[in-house]
């Protein structure tokens, strides 16, 4: 088969590379995705951010008619899970965002080659080669340039190999045909910490086992530890500063061996949802070959995306930061602007964090911890959602909104939400933030009443003290 000639190769269709590809075609380049999955849209579509929070919205709801529904007046009959409609339902949200990404490519004119691809040695012609494994044998396809946004796949643990029915990853927690009467989750991120509320709500009992003595990490301490106390009350069981030492499956059941410092136990579960992180998918690229360094397993960037390679680029979880699907769609797109010759920045200090647990936890910028070790001069303003007329009506009084900001510039540092509707909250952070806003401007806009998002200006208020609703 002759080779076929591109502007652009993208091997990888998630958040960063689908998008680099609708840009750049945009600005006239001649572009073709490789990607392995008949579906576009990477883990986060097919296995990661979009099913999981269908579950997250459905288990919900559940939970709200189980539960709440009472107390606003509504009664029903106690609900009776379908999981399998749930999960169907989950399904049908991820295949109409996945064909939704398939019909942009074609309205687009960007192609696409299921299979997987690997650089080729350069041959010093400055042509790019990458080869890709289809279903038929090989293909070989040539371009001026090549872009990197495989993504990145779950971490696993020795002691706990996945064999995707006892011990499993986040993939077949999403799929799972039953709920667990045990589930123990390994891992008190993001991931672990949405899952395990997922099929907790759904009747599950949750056990979450950390190394660490504290759960979110890089997120603000006090915003960790109020968020616990609300997942504790909603029945997830935390074992901080523990170690999985062994782990045997007998009979379908996972016994697990378990350390935390001079205390050992034994903990049996059904299911097992190994959660310690993920890391970049680097094997099989050809990176070596073709000359692309990498340092602590990742791959090396210049502020263009461009590699130690001439001709070949990579963004999202492959290069430094956080691996976030908004993080990887901001590089794409800045990388094809880049690469046609226009401006294009991506905002580093301003990425935001969430967990979509209930309440959520949303981030962005520093957190007091951090500017307590650098020594920076700070104010804190805080508001608590109790004292909010929206959050009252919803019955949501869960948590507060904290602003940072320098103690002599006002300028705000840092914003941390742990609430209702963080996670749509955070976005006006983000976007003051990057503006490098003050917390006295931010405090003197409007917020319209009665809204979640009152308790932004109000804790922006309480930065100078002048908070009216506390």
């Amino acid at each position: 088969m002759s080779e076929q000639s591109y502007d652009l190769v993208i091997l990888g269709a998630g958040p960063g590379g689908y998008v680099a590809a609708i840009r750049a075609a945009q600005l006239g380049q001649k572009v073709l995705v490789v990607e392995k999955r008949k579906t576009m849209g990477g883990v986060c579509l097919n296995e990661g951010c979009i099913p999981s929070k269908a579950l997250l919205d459905s288990s919900e709801h559940f939970l709200m008619a189980r539960d709440k529904f009472a107390s606003h007046g509504v009664e029903v009959t106690p609900p009776v899970l379908n999981l399998a409609k749930m999960l169907a339902r989950k399904n049908d949200v991820v295949k109409k965002l996945t064909d939704g990404i398939a019909y942009l490519f074609k309205k687009n004119k960007v192609e696409v080659l299921n299979g997987c691809g690997k650089i080729l040695k350069p041959a010093g012609d400055g042509v790019q080669r990458v080869e890709v494994k289809v279903e038929a044998g090989t293909q070989t396809v040539t371009a001026k340039r090549v872009l990197l946004a495989t993504g990145s796949m779950p971490v696993e643990v020795p002691s706990l190999p996945f064999d995707g029915t006892t011990l499993i990853s986040s993939k077949e927690a999403l799929e799972l045909s039953a709920v667990p009467q045990h589930l123990v989750v390994v891992g008190a991120g993001y991931i672990g910490l949405e899952l395990g509320s997922v099929w907790r709500r759904l009747g599950a009992k949750v056990t979450v086992v950390e190394m660490l003595p504290k759960m979110l990490p890089f997120t603000d301490g006090e915003v960790t530890e109020a968020l616990m106390r609300v997942l504790k009350k909603q029945g997830l069981d935390f074992r901080m500063g523990t170690k999985v030492t062994g782990c045997t499956v007998q009979n379908g059941k996972a016994v697990l061996s378990l350390e935390a410092g001079e205390k050992k136990e034994e903990l049996v579960a059904d299911k097992v949802l190994v959660a310690v992180g993920r890391k970049p998918v680097l094997t099989g690229l050809g990176l070596e070959e073709a000359g692309v360094k990498t340092a602590n397993g990742r791959i090396e960037v210049d502020e263009n995306y461009q590699t130690s390679a001439p001709g070949i680029y990579a963004i999202g979880d492959l290069i430094p930061g956080p691996l976030l699907a908004h993080k990887a769609s901001e590089e794409g797109f800045a990388f094809a602007e880049k690469l046609a010759g226009l401006q294009a920045k991506v905002h580093y200090s301003t990425i935001p964090g969430i967990a979509y647990t209930w309440p959520e936890a949303a981030s962005v910028g520093r957190t007091e911890q951090s500017l307590q070790e650098e020594g920076i001069p700070y104010a804190c303003g805080k508001f608590s959602f109790i004292a909010n007329g929206r959050a009252r009506c919803m019955d949501e009084t869960d948590g507060f909104v904290k602003i940072l900001a320098h103690k002599e510039t006002d300028k705000v540092l840092g914003i941390h939400i742990v609430g209702p509707r963080a996670s749509d909250m955070i976005a006006q952070g983000v976007s003051f933030m990057a503006l490098g806003g003050s917390s006295k401007e931010l405090a003197t806009m409007f917020h319209a009443h009665p809204t979640l998002a009152e308790a932004v200006k109000e804790a922006a208020l309480d930065v100078h003290k002048s908070v009216i609703h506390a």
